[in-house]
This record gives C-alpha cells, structure tokens and sequence, in this order.
C-alpha cells in the first residue's frame, strides 16, 4: 500500500502560542497528532515530550533484546502492544516531570497515532484529539472522544442535537496524558481500501468543522496539501478558538 501524506498545524485566531505537535515516524510508518494543555509553555511542552518519547521508543525497541518498561498485553499484537507502550510511556514521563518540576504542575496532553503495516492502520488515542476515515466519499470518525460529553450520550442516547450543542462542559475532557501515573489507550485496527483517507487532527479542527465539511474539503481538495491548508483556513474563518492540527494519509494500492 503506498501512502502518501501531509500535515499542517497553526495557531489559530485567538491563542498567542502552539500546544499542538506532529511528528512522523516514517520508518515505522507512524503518524502522531498531540494536543496539549495546561497553560503558559507547559502544554506544548506536553504535546512535544509526547511525541518524542513515543519516538524514543520506537528507537529503542528496534532492538529485540530490549526491555520494556510494561506487560505486554496478550489480548493485543505485537504491533498494537507496542504502539499502546509507547503511550503510556509517554504519559509516565509527561506525569513525573509534571510531579517534580512545579511549573509544569497540571499539564498533559491529547493524542492520537496511526501506524500502517500492510493493509492495516492501526489507531491509538487518549483525549479527544480525533481519528476519521473517507471511504468512497462517506466520512466516519474512527476514534470515540474521551469527554463528559460523549459520556453523557452514552446515558441518554436519546439526546437532541440541540442539548448537545447547548452541552455546557462540552470541552471537559476525562482522559489524557499526564493527568494520572497510568492511562487507558483504546486501541483499533481497520482493515485500508485504495483510495482511503485517514485524518488525525486535534479539536482546534473538528470542534470548528462539522464532518460533512472536512468532506467536503479533502474530497475536493487537488492535492493533500491544499487539503490541509484548505481545512486550516476554514477553521479559522469559522472563528479559529484553538489551535488547528490536521494530518491526513492517503492511501493506494499503486
């Protein structure tokens, strides 16, 4: 499967700095979206230790003698097993600096990765930091944002689209990295179609666009840049809160 990509991130219209990040791994074939928090310089020193450490490990596990600093799960892959270590590795990290250095004291971060081997992509992802697929001009979101929110959807199903948008703590996230010594990463495999689509972007980007937007943009869109550039600008017409992350992969059998 041959793959092709781009990325782009941006402040946004009302933020002064960037705590988002990405970071590839191309050897790996791993793609990395992280949206930190916390205030001052310390979410984008969250989102950036994040990625590194996943990194960092992805280096050091090259090796098949090394050690690994959790149990591997055995109701996952190798492969899987190995992408949900290097998250939680990196959240133990963001945790202790946070710990023992006072001015880091409450950050943490979004994220989510993709990895591709073969005909699979593989996602892993904590926070509400975003995973989506367009197949043959239909778009799905891939992953489930970890927000009260979505908890509350979940007992009442039957909420309006109207409560959901007057939701008042809409952006109360339950989970991220650094916010706890251990986090839960959900993890899922997809089987890849030629001429798929797969997005990862932080919330700057879909709490901005509706999905039938992104649609819109990337199905239109004449190249994987314009794409990005495109889905950047609308979100800051739309108003730009956030920052803005999108990284998108196509993928080809040619």
């Amino acid at each position: 499967m041959k793959i092709r990509y781009a990325a782009k991130t941006d402040v946004g219209m009302k933020r002064t700095h960037n705590e988002d990040y990405f970071s590839l791994i191309e050897d790996e074939q791993l793609f990395i979206v992280a949206d930190g928090m916390g205030g001052h310089a310390s979410g984008e020193v969250a989102s950036k230790m994040a990625a590194e450490t996943i990194g960092e490990f992805y280096q050091h596990t090259k090796d098949e003698d090394a050690t690994w600093p959790f149990k591997l799960d055995r109701s996952l892959s190798f492969l899987e097993n190995r992408l949900v270590c290097s998250v939680r590795l990196s959240n133990l990290r963001i945790f202790e600096k946070a710990c023992r250095e006072m001015r880091y004291k409450g950050m943490g971060t979004t994220i989510v990765t993709a990895i591709v081997s073969g005909d699979k992509a593989y996602f892993g992802h904590v926070g509400d930091s975003r995973g989506y697929r367009i197949r043959k001009g239909e778009i799905e979101q891939l992953t489930r944002d970890h927000s009260l929110l979505e908890d509350y959807k979940e007992a009442k199903p039957d909420m309006t689209e109207e409560e959901e948008r007057n939701f008042p703590h809409k952006n109360v996230i339950t989970r991220a990295l650094g916010m706890r010594e251990s986090v839960q990463v959900d993890i899922k495999s997809y089987q890849i179609e030629d001429g798929d689509y797969y997005i990862l972007c932080s919330d700057g980007l879909s709490g901005m666009l509706s999905d039938p937007k992104i649609l819109e943009i990337v199905v239109n869109a004449d190249s994987l840049e314009r794409a990005v550039a495109e889905l950047t600008d609308s979100a800051n017409r739309a108003g730009g809160t956030d920052n803005v992350t999108t990284l998108i992969l196509h993928c080809t059998s040619e």
